[in-house]
């Protein structure tokens, strides 16, 4: 049986923005804010014999309304996921002001 146990303290920052990732789901952003991107590990690839995120589902949503996907796409390596997500993040919070 696994026990959780609960994450208190501060989380890991990027860019001043909350990350956090629980197994294959990935959160970036300040719930208190309009909008938060949410990142999905669909695939792994194994490079260098360890095991890479490879299809991304990306998504920002919004906090207002419950699962209320604001822009979806899917990209290849985390590093593209994460790069088009924070645009789409910062462009979608900047209209919501």
């Amino acid at each position: 049986m696994e026990t959780k146990i609960p994450f208190e303290g501060k989380y890991i920052t990027f860019k001043g923005k909350p990350l956090v990732r629980e197994k294959n789901i990935i959160c970036y952003g300040n719930m208190e804010d309009k909008y938060y991107l949410f990142l999905m590990i669909l695939t792994n690839k194994k490079v260098g014999g360890v095991e890479v995120p490879d299809k991304i589902l990306v998504q920002i949503l919004s906090t207002e309304e419950k699962n209320k996907i604001i822009k979806q796409g899917e990209k290849s390596g985390l590093y593209d996921a994460l790069d088009i997500g924070m645009i789409w993040l910062e462009r979608a919070l900047a209209s919501a002001k």
